[in-house]
C-alpha cells in the first residue's frame, strides 16, 4: 500500500478504542499507534517492532470487532472521496502525524473515559489519509479539538476531586 499504508494500520489499531473495552486495552493498543504516529510525523515508511508485528488477533475477534464497526465503517465508506488533497500530501501528513501522536500518548493513558474521543479523531484522520480526503482530515481536527477539551475536562475534574479528597483528610 505504499504511503498509504499508514491509515489502514492505524485505523486497525484506534478503531477497537471507539467500542468499550475492558480496562487497559487502550494502554496495549495505543503503543502500536504512537509508534505509527511518530513515523508518520517523520516522514518514515510505516514499520512496527517484531514483538507487534507477530502477534495475531483470532478470526472469532476480528469478525466480532468488524461487525461492531461495520455499519459505521460502511456508512464512512460511502462519504470518502478524493477531495482538498493539499490536506493529505506530504506535508501535511507530518502535522497529522504530529496531532496523531498527541492523540495516541493520550490514548494510551489511564485515564478514565479518555479512550474514546482521540480514537475517533485517530479514525478520521485515518480515513482521510487512506481515501485522500481534506474534508476528513478536517473532521479529524476538529474531532482532536474536541478530544483535547474533553481529556483535559476529565483531568481536570480529577484532579479537583483530588484536592478537595486531600483538604478534607488535613482540615
Amino acid at each position: 500500500m505504499g504511503d498509504r499504508a499508514f491509515g489502514p494500520l492505524m485505523l486497525f489499531f484506534a478503531l477497537p478504542n471507539i467500542l468499550p473495552m475492558p480496562p487497559g486495552a487502550s494502554g496495549i493498543l495505543g503503543l502500536p499507534l504512537i509508534i505509527l504516529a511518530t513515523q508518520l510525523m517523520l516522514g518514515r515508511k510505516p514499520w512496527l517492532p517484531r514483538i507487534i508485528a507477530r502477534r495475531s488477533i483470532s478470526r472469532a475477534d476480528l469478525i466480532l470487532m468488524l461487525d461492531r464497526a461495520g455499519n459505521w465503517l460502511t456508512t464512512a465508506e460511502k462519504l470518502l472521496k478524493p477531495r482538498l488533497t493539499i490536506l493529505v500530501g506530504p506535508p501535511a501528513e507530518r502535522v497529522i502525524g504530529a496531532l496523531c501522536l498527541i492523540l495516541a500518548i493520550i490514548l494510551a493513558l489511564p485515564i478514565p473515559f479518555g479512550n474514546i474521543p482521540p480514537a475517533f479523531a485517530i479514525c478520521l484522520f485515518c480515513l482521510g489519509i487512506l481515501e485522500r480526503d481534506g474534508a476528513w482530515v478536517i473532521a479529524g481536527f476538529l474531532a482532536f479539538m474536541a478530544s483535547i477539551t474533553v481529556v483535559a475536562g476529565v483531568l481536570f475534574a480529577i484532579l479537583n476531586g483530588a484536592i478537595l479528597v486531600i483538604n478534607a483528610v488535613f482540615n
